[in-house]
């Protein structure tokens, strides 16, 4: 039998009483393909060295090529899933994605307004899949409930575009400053724009407010297409903010992470190619193998993803 003494000394040195890490609680929908949704965000948070708080919003029926159709759940399912784990555990950032109705938009709002000191980054992906209809409402709510709340603002150029300039028309495309503004008049803080078309073949990604651009990095255009590419750098980013770097270091690293996790990338079916967020952890390539990693990529250790460049 173990007496009191022994059991608290052996207590203290526990290694499960260790700081847990940073948690960064995702609203996302279930995406049965594994590219984003809640399945990216658990995995790149991961590979971050963050956890993962996930709450399902909405089972999408997709595959790697296209989605299909979703089916949101109710609201007060959706609230209840935070606020039990809320009352648990301490987040230190969010990751809003597809809520999947204007209705669930409010209720998430809602949520998020108890905790104005946690930074928010919300994510923008494509809806054109979405009834028209439902997506007009959709936008509207998130436009006027989260991004007042809303610290970086993410997705690509064409649908922020579409999404805070819905009326532009000028010849020219609308900067990310621009871009910046439009978020900043709805309260979003900054604007992490994607996929900003340049000449030879790059894209441009720019972190902005309204004052102008701030930070960014040049991606080579891939030849392939892929899926999941913007859940991946916002579930990053939020990472990285909850693990307290600095927003300039935090979008510089988060884009790294992710050119590198398409460079890895891997395409498991017939469709679009999934980020590979676990790139760091693959063993170095056999020396003179092609296409294998290189030898610096190869050397990081799995237990410190964060220091990818």
């Amino acid at each position: 039998m173990t007496n009191d003494a022994t059991a608290t000394e052996t207590s203290t040195d526990n290694p499960h009483d260790a700081p847990a890490p940073a948690c960064v609680m995702s609203f996302n929908a279930s995406d049965p393909s594994g590219a984003g949704g809640l399945a990216g965000d658990v995995v790149t948070i991961a590979a971050m060295g963050a956890h993962a708080l996930p709450v399902v919003t909405a089972v999408v029926l997709r595959d790697t090529a296209e989605v299909f159709d979703h089916t949101a759940l109710d609201a007060d399912v959706l609230v209840e899933q935070a606020r039990s784990i809320l009352e648990d555990v301490t987040i230190s950032a969010w990751k809003v994605g597809f809520l999947g109705t204007a209705e669930s938009v409010s209720a998430v709002a809602e949520v998020l307004s108890d905790y104005p000191e946690v930074p928010l980054v919300a994510y923008m992906p494509n809806l054109s899949w979405v009834d028209e209809d439902d997506q007009a409402a959709y936008l509207d709510a998130f436009r006027e409930l989260v991004l007042p709340q809303t610290e970086v603002l993410v997705g690509s150029h064409q649908t922020l575009t579409d999404f805070l300039l819905p009326e532009w028309s000028g010849d020219r495309p609308a900067s990310p400053r621009e871009l910046a503004v439009a978020a900043a008049q709805h309260g979003a803080r900054f604007v992490l724009v994607t996929s900003v078309p340049l000449p030879d073949q790059f894209l441009d990604n720019v972190l902005a407010s309204p004052q102008g651009a701030i930070t960014g990095e040049k991606f080579e255009r891939f030849e392939v297409s892929f899926v999941g590419a913007g859940d991946t750098l916002s579930a990053a980013l939020a990472a990285l903010l909850a693990s307290g770097s600095e927003l300039h270091a935090a979008v510089g690293e988060s884009l790294s992470f992710l050119d590198q996790a398409l460079d890895a990338g891997f395409r498991p079916g017939m469709g679009n190619v999934i980020p590979d967020r676990f790139f760091w952890a693959l063993p170095p390539a056999e020396e003179g193998a092609e296409g294998g990693p290189e030898a610096d990529e190869g050397d990081q250790s799995p237990k410190d993803p964060r220091h990818v460049h």
